[in-house]
């Protein structure tokens, strides 16, 4: 599981190399259609409807709230600049699994672990981390575009990042927004600190083209109104980013 909750949760084949954490035993059956895995391949990022059943989402939601009360997430806004935030909080936390067993679980024991395989075209996953990111109503923040293979310490193709919405998201909460092919690039990216864009520093690579400047790139963005039990996966190489939480009152949880 490539991570994310809105928390990523981040799988590597064993095509990639630098892995670590827990390999799954695949014991979920998985509902990918070959369409699917085409279309995850082809764009970069695949939408699956109701993956995750109702039981597993009443199982990590505790947990996830308590992620951002225990010390073990951050408040993004820090590092936006001053009075940028509005007047929610934009929280992110990574590595829950390795303290929390019900997001341990989730990881290698839900749907997950299968789906990820069948969309890899590979015989086993492993584990490189999770995260929990969670857009409170009135975040103005938006999550600026990267790709998650600039944060990694690993090597190969055969890597993706699950979003597991917890409650309903489109545009106006922050729902997920990809650069459809963006993957087949063959391009390495800076990353940044998400509410920025500015690169991180002594990092290499090519900094962040302005997606949504760029028509080209902007007629390439692919994005989906979301209820718990959807999901996304996405390439570890595409592009994305999501809008800020502009709603009154809608949040918006998801481990990755």
């Amino acid at each position: 599981l490539f991570v994310l909750v809105s928390s990523w949760l981040h799988l590597c084949s064993q095509r990639g190399t630098g892995t670590s954490g827990v390999e799954s035993g695949l014991a979920s059956t998985s509902m990918v259609s070959e369409a699917d895995v085409e279309a995850f391949w082809r764009d970069g990022g695949v939408c699956l409807r109701g993956a995750v059943p109702d039981a597993w989402l009443e199982r990590i939601e505790a947990p996830v709230e308590a992620t951002l009360t225990s010390g073990e997430s951050a408040d993004l806004g820090v590092l936006a600049a001053p009075g940028t935030g509005g007047s929610g909080r934009f929280v992110a936390g990574t590595d829950h699994w390795r303290t929390r067993d019900e997001l341990r679980a989730f990881a290698a024991e839900s749907p997950l672990p299968a789906i990820a395989a069948d969309l890899l075209r590979s015989a086993h996953v492993w584990l490189y981390e999770d995260s929990v990111l969670v857009k409170e109503p009135g975040s103005a923040l938006r999550t600026e575009f990267h790709t998650d293979a600039a944060y990694f310490h690993a090597a190969g193709d055969a890597m993706c990042t699950f979003w597991v919405p917890l409650d309903p998201t489109d545009q106006a909460n922050g729902t997920l927004t990809f650069v459809a092919g963006s993957h087949r690039w063959e391009r390495d990216f800076r990353p940044n600190l998400f509410v920025t864009t500015d690169p991180i520093p002594g990092t290499e690579g090519e900094v962040v083209p302005d997606v949504l400047a760029d028509r080209a790139l902007a007629d390439q963005l692919l994005s989906f109104d979301l209820l718990p039990g959807d999901l996304t996966v996405h390439h570890a190489r595409t592009l994305h980013g999501a809008p800020a939480n502009g709603s009154a009152d809608r949040r918006r949880r998801a481990p990755s």
